[in-house]
């Protein structure tokens, strides 16, 4: 089995340190950077399979690493913060981050968290990467949406929203089981998350589509049917 890399950008050394052992006896092969700039180049040479990634770091701050990374890659990316505020949440989440931890954290929820977006993503990158349908492309294999030929910009979350209903046609689904099969079992956020993320979704691909909808069933939940294939 392939050791998976784990890449922590923090600049507290002690921070560092801690998820370095932890991960180490979790069998990650773990590097580190201290600031911004070496976090960046230290994910091109490191090629991790998961990053763990402070907010608060000098040189680029962790929103413009996240940035960067999001440019090439779509692995998981935790972000470590001290603030508690719903505004740090949401800006990384819309960043493209797959988790975040409020500091001070338990390194044994971390790694719970890590094990958590790494299956998230893993589900993903399977066997079928590419879905089709008339005037839609969802490929996921390089996270990407096309409408009516067009490439369509959204965050990844957006875009697993879509591939999960998009692969499961004319099934209903809850926001409980969509919140836990895209966000994890442990989110603690608002379940109007799911209905936010479906709005957003609906705007960016419009409605003029008559062989497929991204349907609410009211008091149930959400599907993607199809009617002409």
């Amino acid at each position: 089995m392939k050791q998976l890399r784990l890449l922590v950008i923090d600049d507290d050394p002690n921070i560092c340190e801690l998820i370095r052992l932890y991960g180490e006896k979790a069998g990650y092969d773990v590097t580190h950077a201290n600031d911004g700039l070496k976090g960046v180049d230290a994910f091109f040479e490191f090629s991790p399979d998961l990053v763990v990634l402070d907010i608060m770091l000098p040189g680029l701050s962790g929103w413009e690493v996240c940035q960067e990374i999001r440019h090439e890659s779509q692995i998981p990316i935790i972000m470590l913060t001290g603030k508690g505020e719903s505004y740090d949440k949401i800006k990384g989440l819309d960043l493209g981050a797959d988790d975040y931890v409020v500091k001070p954290f338990d390194p044994k929820e971390l790694l719970a968290r890590m094990k958590a977006v790494l299956r998230r993503y893993n589900i993903f990158n399977g066997e079928q990467d590419v879905l089709s349908f008339s005037g839609l492309i969802i490929d996921m294999k390089q996270y990407k949406i096309e409408s009516q030929d067009e490439q369509i910009t959204m965050p990844p979350k957006e875009i697993e929203l879509l591939y999960y209903l998009a692969n499961h046609t004319n099934r209903v689904f809850t926001r409980q089981q969509l919140l836990d099969q895209i966000w994890g079992y442990d989110f603690e956020g608002d379940p109007r998350t799911v209905d936010v993320h479906i709005k957003r979704i609906r705007e960016k691909l419009g409605k003029d589509n008559p062989n497929w909808e991204l349907k609410t069933l009211r008091g149930i939940g959400y599907k993607f049917e199809v009617t002409n294939p």
